[in-house]
């Protein structure tokens, strides 16, 4: 008996807490998720920035940007990204560090696709 006096609480037309139609939250989408720097000089510049867009209806945050090594350092938009506006992320690698590199950039914002996977690549040689 007191198991039918609770199914109408829970009829699913309500949301769940936590939860929100993806359709109102904001997309991050960036033109490229890959670079090949290709072959770089030791202690050369290999800096890249990955171009994204807002595509949802509401403003995107950059919640926090993570990479695989210390060798990788990425820079973000503090400020929220209005829909229909174009920011960047800046990517700076080491190239102190010699050899083939193949590193990744992750992405946490409140977007509907709440995180991201970046990718960089290239090899260092020394200097002739």
């Amino acid at each position: 008996m007191l198991l039918l006096l609770m199914l109408p609480a829970f009829s699913g037309t309500e949301t769940l807490p936590g939860t929100q139609d993806a359709s109102d939250k904001p997309r991050i989408t960036f033109s490229e998720t890959e670079y090949d720097f290709g072959t770089i000089r030791y202690g050369g510049n290999a800096v890249h920035y990955f171009v994204f867009s807002n595509t949802g209806p509401a403003p995107l945050a950059i919640i926090n940007v993570r990479s695989s090594c210390g060798c990788t350092v990425p820079e973000w938009p503090k400020a929220p990204v209005r829909s229909g506006a174009k920011d960047s992320l800046r990517v700076e690698y080491n190239t102190k560090v010699r050899g083939t590199f193949n590193k990744t950039i992750t992405v946490q914002s409140n977007a509907a696709n709440a995180s991201v996977e970046l990718r960089i690549k290239g090899d260092v040689v020394k200097k002739k």
